[in-house]
């Protein structure tokens, strides 16, 4: 039995590495899974090899290289001297590190960082003692005043070998607080499996909360974890494993691991899901609402949100701008408001006072409740207007909402899709529509990029663009194009 366990582990963890950031699989946003990653938590470091710096090399027999770059996902970049690039995780450009090798490819190899030998002047002490354990938070090792700077070297060059174009000058990434900006998270929750009615308060206190680890599926428990708000941490250091327990006599609840994700709404709530929620539970303890950009936005624990409402305002911001801009300059009319990837309806919901009509289409159906309860207050237009906004939230995948809805007018479009970017149905729908003005929002550089490809060949040129460091400490970053044509 323990041996089943223990496969079955090893073959989660391209799953679990990444909950920290990915959220639960009900979000839209599950990061890509990284098989790179997995592979180099399999091997035992042969310290034999140590004082071996061959670059021809077996796995894990170590190297001294020289780091020339960051590439997308954080790693530094370094070269064999059979001419194989070498993939170093917690690397900076520019300095000498022993690398021990921990995956190998004919083409290209991977490694992580054993000695600095000569170190960046950007290079910090990671401030989290789980730094290495933990499966979140990769650049601690780099200056939070510099990521912004490092992580736009990374795009513009990603952005010219993917895209084959230039971003433009005045890109720019907006930066919020280092630590302590995450409003959501998951986080595993571990009871005790002796627990039952009669010693449900012992259990409680007993209760662990942690991420998952880095190379396996152990939970890496955590006291207080930095880059979490206050008010989640507070909350899983206090009310959180009692209000887990939700007064039932199930002692089966606490006998197995709990993913749950949190949520805090910035005005001083907490909401929380796990699956097989009751739905009285979760009538009272998922659901909660968001103030942005003067709405109140409801949504709950199981969905989709941003994760950083400190700086959620510079994206409203800045899509509001590039849709008013394009209303002004006849590129885009008022008439017809399209949302795709909609989740619960956030921009829809901001912008609707600008439209006649509003379609939000997005396929989970957890968020198309929430959309309705969020479009449904009317949008406050100018007194001396005659106008009202008519809205329909439809269910379906953007790609076959496109493909059977002929849009023959210059409606505004806007879509923020998943890390896997527009179908290819979805984007031949788009080029072949009366759309002239797309709003892009991007979780992905790297599939903003190849769709923009597409676009550009089509005839779509890119108007204007900006950056989103939502996710501090981490390689991830959120980015916006507007295109025209």
């Amino acid at each position: 039995m323990l041996q089943l366990i223990i496969r079955l582990a090893f073959s989660e963890v391209l799953v679990v590495k990444i909950l920290f950031y990915s959220g639960m699989p009900e979000f839209r946003r599950n990061n890509r899974s990284n098989q790179d990653r997995f592979n180099r938590g399999n091997s035992r470091p042969n310290r034999n090899n140590d004082r071996h710096d061959s670059s021809r090399g077996t796995r894990g027999e170590c190297l001294t290289l020289r780091i020339e770059k960051m590439v997308q996902g954080g790693e530094g970049m370094a070269r064999l001297e059979d001419g194989r690039v070498c993939f170093v995780a917690g690397a900076l450009p520019g300095e000498l590190c022993k690398v021990r090798l921990t995956f190998q490819k004919k083409d290209f190899t991977k490694g992580r960082v054993v000695e600095v030998l000569e170190a960046s002047p950007d290079r910090v002490k990671p401030r989290c003692p789980l730094y290495g354990k933990c499966g979140g938070c990769s650049l601690q090792h780099l200056a939070s005043e510099k990521q912004a700077e490092y992580l736009e070297k990374v795009e513009r060059e990603n952005f010219k070998r993917l895209a084959h174009a230039e971003l433009p000058e005045d890109f720019v990434i907006h930066t919020g607080n280092a630590w302590g900006y995450r409003n959501r998270a998951r986080v595993v929750f571990r009871g005790n499996s002796s627990y039952g009615a009669a010693n449900r308060e012992g259990a409680a206190k007993r209760a662990v909360f942690g991420f998952r680890g880095e190379e396996s599926n152990d939970i890496v428990p955590f006291e207080k974890c930095p880059v979490l708000t206050d008010g989640l941490n507070d909350f899983l250091r206090g009310p959180a494993a009692t209000l887990l327990a939700g007064g039932r006599e199930d002692s089966r609840r606490y006998s197995r691991d709990i993913d749950v994700n949190i949520f805090d709404n910035g005005n001083g709530e907490i909401s929380f899901y796990y699956p097989g929620m009751h739905k009285s539970e979760f009538d009272a303890h998922a659901v909660s609402h968001v103030e942005i950009a003067g709405h109140k936005i409801e949504a709950d624990a199981s969905v989709f949100f941003q994760s950083n409402l400190g700086l959620l305002p510079e994206l409203v911001n800045a899509v509001r701008k590039a849709v008013d801009e394009g209303l002004s300059i006849g590129k885009s009319s008022d008439a017809w408001l399209i949302d795709l990837f909609s989740g619960v309806g956030f921009f829809a919901c901001i912008l609707q006072d600008k439209f006649k009509k509003i379609t939000t289409v997005e396929r989970e159906e957890g968020c198309l409740k929430h959309a309705e309860v969020n479009l449904s207050v009317p949008a406050a237009f100018p007194k001396d207007s005659a106008a009202s906004c008519a809205v329909e939230n439809v269910s379906a995948p953007a790609e076959d909402w496109l493909v059977e809805n002929v849009v023959d007018v210059p409606a505004t479009l806007i879509v923020d899709p998943p890390r896997t970017g527009l179908p290819k149905e979805a984007l031949t729908a788009i080029v072949k529509s009366s759309v002239n003005r797309l709003v892009y929002v991007s979780c992905d550089p790297v599939t903003l990029a190849r769709d923009f490809a597409k676009f550009s060949e089509a005839g779509f040129a890119l108007s204007h663009a900006e950056g989103f460091a939502f996710y501090p400490q981490t390689p991830h970053l959120e980015m916006m194009f507007v295109l025209d044509r």
